[in-house]
């Protein structure tokens, strides 16, 4: 893919395609394979109410430039009505103008594009469990402890410490990321997959399971037996050992969907209101992540074609390092 770059084209029928475009020829990719980005783009053209040289933040292609179709403009951004767009939940849609947006920092934009959707969907998971009052457990366990979502919920919910019905937050994760996970603080207990059956099982819990992995699935369930009290499956990290849930001892997985949590708590508390308490989670925990003395990441940039197949590769092989970051770029 040397001198290659990543391109979006308008097909004849209107739909966007990705290709590979090398000197004058271009590989028009399957739409299964394009991968989307959350970062903030540069408006190169004026729409209403925002000018050109705005920076927008929001889900974009991996490629140079992107063909966007604003509508619903206003002070906060706009939404692209492209028709093979308007199928995905409006979330994926929405592109907010960085100077009116209350969590962007120019000084932290790489870690807004890393962590923010993440720690969304964190904020919402530690909302949505004590929502539920726990589901009456007393300990919170989750799988794949070193990732992003997991470990920004691990933060909110030690944010609860000293409460009434805090939870006791554990961690499982690699052996290779014990030492790391055990370092952020935000778990009471680390340990690796191979050792889950030393953890006591006197207490009632809840698994958070950012993995999908089905045979750990499979003996978290017979661990806690009944009382595992509540099985909330996140996210797929472990995408080469994913299953389903059947045949489970204990409750049926059930799949988070933050968009509900967020109408939930946008019905109870208001736009503004649900806003306010995430920037006030989100400054606690950025300020956290980018502590000069001992930050949780360190953001490492990379630039073409070669770099960003590179860092994919060893993403999809889970060769990557859970204290780095990567920002890259065509």
């Amino acid at each position: 893919m040397a001198g290659a770059r990543i391109v979006r084209l308008r097909a004849a029928d209107g739909d966007i395609r990705v290709g590979v475009l090398s000197g004058d020829q271009i590989e028009v990719l399957p739409e299964s394979d394009p991968v989307s980005v959350l970062t903030a783009g540069r408006l190169p053209e004026p729409i209403d109410a925002v000018p050109v040289g705005e920076r927008l933040w929001g889900y974009y292609p991996m490629s140079s430039h992107a063909v966007l179709q604003p509508v619903q403009t206003g002070d906060s951004g706009f939404v692209d009505g492209a028709p093979h767009r308007q199928a995905l939940h409006p979330l994926y849609n929405r592109y907010l103008r960085c100077s009116a947006d209350r969590l962007y920092r120019p000084e932290h934009e790489a870690e807004i594009a890393l962590l923010r959707p993440l720690f969304i969907t964190s904020f919402l998971i530690d909302d949505f469990l004590a929502d539920n009052a726990f589901f009456g457990a007393s300990t919170i366990v989750f799988a794949s402890a070193s990732s992003k979502t997991a470990y920004g919920t691990a933060f909110c919910l030690a944010q609860r410490r000293g409460t009434p019905a805090a939870p006791r937050i554990v961690g499982l994760t690699s052996a290779a990321n014990v030492a790391f996970t055990a370092g952020l603080g935000c778990y009471d207990e680390v340990v690796a997959y191979d050792a889950l059956a030393r953890l006591p099982v006197d207490e009632p819990a809840v698994y958070v399971d950012m993995s999908g992995n089905a045979a750990l699935r499979q003996q978290v369930h017979a661990h806690w037996n009944e009382r595992l009290k509540y099985s909330c499956s996140v996210g797929g990290t472990h995408w080469d050992t994913l299953g389903g849930g059947k045949g489970l001892v204990g409750p049926r997985p059930a799949l988070f969907f933050a968009p509900a949590q967020a109408k939930k708590r946008t019905d109870d508390w208001g736009s503004a209101g649900l806003g306010q308490r995430i920037a006030v989670a989100w400054g606690g925990f950025i300020a956290r992540v980018t502590d000069p003395k001992a930050p949780w990441l360190t953001v490492v940039r990379g630039r073409g074609a070669r770099e960003v197949e590179q860092t994919y590769r060893e993403l999809l092989d889970g060769r990557t390092d859970p204290r780095q970051g990567h920002v890259l770029a065509l």
